[in-house]
């Protein structure tokens, strides 16, 4: 059973009329706000990754690896988030397998956050709860099969339905479509597994923080040697679950922006579109340098003196521990 054309119909033209409303002269200023804050976001990244780059120390040690890939997906999230929704502005059809291939990173990207988050917790539990078994277990091997399986767990679910479209409908693939992920998909029950694949990560992801964060919080108060640690180490983790925050509100706000779409006025619809794209999308990335990056002691000088292009007297020197 496929998925109905006429549904499908209605939901484009309905967001065909709100971009073009939206492409209004009154509305440029936002897209320009959005399209700078993605150029500072990336900058800021590619800046911070550099820095990552630069000693040996940082392309060693397994947390700094885990924020590097964070670094790098944010980045192509971002990048692509940025370029579906400047291709949805423009009405610019491409051709679906293209598309496909689009969505397909974006939707692995979008689901690596919140998994890499997950990782980085436990980074740190091992750290905070097992010090001395932390270099046996935390890695850099440990920490490659994890990014590997934190990528063939996110694009489990769009590989599916690309394949399952691409069987039994081969040829539309080299149709022009508008650029989204509903049009890939052909049955309602890939929207129930997409649906599924979202509670499950979410689930798991909080479960696994909560779980790292309690026993962290009993380290800290048991052990005094390691009391400064575990203090630095919860507060990351507390910082881990507010951004998984803003990923879930992403799924609850895409579950609101279709109804919108179908039963708002298109002024109302293109401003809450425009805020979930800023705060949603953007704002968790935007999080990401600060919190792993400037917190960090070895890391942060390092970063301003790039940031100022080197124009600091003498070059810090990097002490991790």
């Amino acid at each position: 059973m496929t998925i109905p054309n006429d549904s499908t119909d209605d939901s484009s033209l309905i967001h065909q009329q709100i971009f073009v409303v939206e492409g209004n002269a009154r509305h440029t200023s936002k897209h320009v706000i959005g399209v700078l804050l993605t150029v500072l976001l990336v900058y800021i990244n590619c800046l911070m990754f550099h820095t990552l780059l630069s000693k040996p120390v940082f392309r060693e040690l397994p947390r700094y690896i885990l924020f590097a890939h964070m670094l790098c997906n944010d980045t192509f999230q971002v990048l692509i988030s940025m370029s579906l929704y400047l291709m949805t502005l423009g009405l610019q059809k491409i051709p679906k397998a293209l598309c496909a291939l689009i969505v397909l990173f974006a939707a692995t990207t979008f689901y690596n956050a919140a998994l890499n988050l997950a990782v980085m917790s436990l980074e740190r539990y091992v750290a905070i709860c097992f010090p001395l078994r932390h270099s046996e277990i935390v890695n850099q091997k440990s920490a490659s099969l994890s990014i590997c399986f934190i990528w063939f767990l996110s694009s489990l679910n769009i590989v599916i339905d690309i394949l399952y479209s691409l069987i039994l409908t081969p040829v539309s693939f080299k149709d022009s479509i508008f650029c989204l992920r509903e049009r890939i998909l052909i049955s309602p029950w890939q929207l129930d597994m997409a649906e599924g694949f979202n509670i499950f990560f979410f689930t798991t992801v909080t479960a696994i923080l909560i779980f790292t964060y309690v026993n962290v919080v009993i380290v800290a108060r048991s052990a005094s040697s390691q009391k400064d640690s575990a203090k630095k180490a919860q507060r990351t983790i507390l910082l881990h679950l507010g951004q998984l925050l803003l990923c879930v509100n992403s799924f609850i706000y895409g579950t609101i922006e279709r109804a919108l779409a179908m039963a708002s006025s298109s002024d109302l619809f293109r401003d809450l579109r425009y805020l979930n794209f800023l705060f949603v999308l953007l704002l968790p990335r935007c999080l990401s340098p600060l919190i792993y990056g400037l917190r960090d002691d070895a890391v942060r000088p390092l970063f301003f003196y790039y940031a100022s292009f080197g124009s600091r007297k003498v070059k810090p020197s990097v002490t991790v521990h």
